[in-house]
């Protein structure tokens, strides 16, 4: 292992939300008391979460219920992000359509836009956010603008959002809904792309941000994008299985089961002669089998075979399928 903690190799910590510091409306266990103990440390803390249903000012003060450190300020959506990006792609005072949530609207409007409900008011865009209110006649209504040659902006594409009964549908299964409609593609203003990340990292003037999150195709391959080093924490949509067989594009730098496990050494990763090693547990790729010698509830086995995995099979565009063989010690 290595003698710090891991959150110290870095000057700011960019943490996702939904499924990372909550579920719902509830901390998840450890969430806050990690995030605390930051400021102690001297590391910037920023939050960069794809949900477009609640203001930043919203989000925080959400935060600051659940003990979390949060000024409104060091919250970063993709709600203003796609406000950003459709005030440089049309007019000033232009009219935008709403798929989405109040707090949505107010970002449109903070950059000088107009937001209408309807396409009999001849809007020239349609912005599309996550809104749990959301219903048929909504997304009708985009579909009606979209159909026209209207642009499309999405503010995210998560397919799932963790909820505390369990995993719900996201703001991208209601674009895909659009998307079958029309046949049309929107672009997407949050993550996977870099401009969230790097936004987020401007303001705290840290150069070497960790970035933090629990799903792959939005966190991970957006810290990626943006060039910052990435962990994956286990609290939420993706697991140590779909981590192991994750696209190059997103794998992450670290795993961890929980924020907890920033404020503890990170166990070092030695490979010799194509057995890889992480504390007492190895592997060793031999075809498309990973053959682990460990406990399958030792997350120190999954790393191991992740790093294995991933020097056998560096280039994969798509998500791979290994076998894994177990060997308890």
């Amino acid at each position: 292992m290595t003698e710090v903690p891991l959150i110290s190799l870095f000057d700011a910590l960019l943490a996702d939300l939904d499924g990372v510091v909550y579920a719902g409306q509830h901390a998840i266990p450890g969430a806050v008391d990690s995030l605390q103990q930051l400021e102690g440390l001297g590391i910037g803390l920023g939050y960069v979460t794809n949900n477009a249903s609640r203001t930043p000012a919203q989000v925080a003060a959400h935060l600051r219920e659940l003990g979390a450190p949060a000024d409104d300020d060091q919250v970063v959506s993709s709600s203003q992000a796609a406000a950003e990006l459709l005030a440089s792609l049309v007019a000033p005072g232009a009219r935008v359509l709403i798929t989405g949530s109040p707090a949505l609207a107010q970002e449109i409007e903070l950059v000088g836009l107009t937001p209408v409900y309807s396409q009999d008011e001849d809007p020239v865009a349609v912005v599309q956010g996550f809104n749990p209110g959301i219903g048929w006649k909504d997304l009708a209504e985009a579909a009606y603008v979209v159909s026209a040659g209207a642009l499309w902006i999405a503010t995210n594409t998560d397919m799932s959002i963790p909820q505390a009964r369990g995993i719900a549908p996201g703001n991208g299964t209601l674009v895909a809904a659009v998307a079958a409609a029309t046949g049309q593609t929107p672009r997407v203003a949050g993550k996977p792309e870099a401009p969230l990340f790097h936004a987020a990292a401007k303001r705290l003037a840290a150069d070497r941000p960790l970035v933090v999150g629990d799903r792959l195709d939005t966190d991970i391959l957006g810290g990626n994008n943006a060039g910052f080093a990435t962990v994956a924490v286990l609290t939420g949509v993706d697991t140590t299985a779909t981590i192991l067989a994750a696209r190059t594009a997103e794998r992450p730098d670290y795993i961890i089961n929980s924020l907890s496990d920033l404020h503890r050494p990170y166990p070092a990763l030695d490979d010799t002669d194509g057995t890889h090693r992480c504390g007492a547990s190895t592997a060793r790729v031999s075809g498309d089998t990973i053959h682990v010698s460990g406990s399958k509830r030792d997350l120190d086995s999954w790393r191991a075979a992740c790093a294995a995995w991933w020097t056998a099979v560096p280039d994969a565009a798509l998500p791979t399928e290994p076998k894994l063989e177990w060997r308890n010690h």
